[in-house]
């Protein structure tokens, strides 16, 4: 009876349930009993349980994160200062919140260059979200100065020149990064604390609050919201999402 009393404890449905409320105090106690030596007798019963409700937290955060990338598409693909690579006319965006000092970010920089020249029909865009300290934050004023002076070709020789900078974000450091690049260094270390500069911080971050984004690298391919690098790779990801329509995103 105590094994079939935790089955229908286990099984109930809106349609066949029962209310705990009406037992008494010596029913509650046996139930549960009843319960427990049921889950100590099957406990792969809590690992299917528990399976089961990550599965589901998973599809309602997919479902809820498509819905973010809907309601801010115009801050996310147009923004109007982030820079834009690859192909424009593109069939899939890919976009990319970055941070110079992040390890991942700069491990993956490389296979992202190379999805997009590979792929060919790829649009890619980079979006500054510095948050790993005052490293991080010179890094992409930097980065964003460069742009506002010198535009995308300088930008981009900037960016992959972060991502190997292994010492501290100094003053000497950048300016070393702005000579090898061919651009003015004065000129860029005056423009990193404007606020041009800062606007430009100031509405990713905002993106970002508003998307709840927490780390880096923090990927929008298409109409999904990717929180960190996929288990199967870039490539592979954004094959997947191809197949599935994620490429339709307006």
């Amino acid at each position: 009876m105590k094994r079939l009393i935790a089955a229908l404890l286990l099984t109930a449905t809106p349609t066949f349930a029962f209310d705990i409320s009406t037992m008494s105090q010596q029913e509650k106690a046996d139930f549960g009993e009843a319960v427990r030596e049921y889950l100590m007798a099957n406990p792969e019963v809590l690992i299917e349980s528990i399976n089961v409700l990550e599965e589901r937290r998973a599809a309602d955060a997919a479902i809820n994160d498509k819905e973010l990338v809907t309601a801010n598409r115009e801050a996310i693909f147009e923004d109007g200062h982030s820079w834009i690579g690859g192909n424009p006319d593109g069939d899939l965006t890919v976009v990319e919140f970055i941070d110079y000092r992040c390890g991942v970010c700069r491990r993956f920089n490389d296979e992202v260059h190379d999805l997009v020249q590979d792929d060919g029909n790829i649009r890619l865009i980079l979006k500054e979200f510095p948050i790993l300290g005052q490293d991080s934050e010179a890094s992409s004023r930097f980065a964003i100065a460069v742009k506002q002076i010198a535009g995308d070709e300088a930008y981009m020789k900037a960016h992959d020149a972060l991502m190997e900078l292994r010492s501290g974000a100094t003053i000497e450091a950048l300016s070393k990064i702005a000579d090898q690049i061919g651009v003015e260094a004065d000129a860029v270390v005056n423009t990193m604390n404007t606020e041009s500069v800062s606007a430009v911080l100031r509405e990713n971050r905002q993106l970002a609050e508003r998307m709840a984004i927490q780390g880096t690298p923090t990927f929008v391919i298409g109409q999904e919201l990717l929180r960190g690098v996929p288990a199967e790779g870039l490539t592979a990801a954004v094959a997947g999402l191809r197949q599935n329509g994620a490429a339709d995103e307006g």
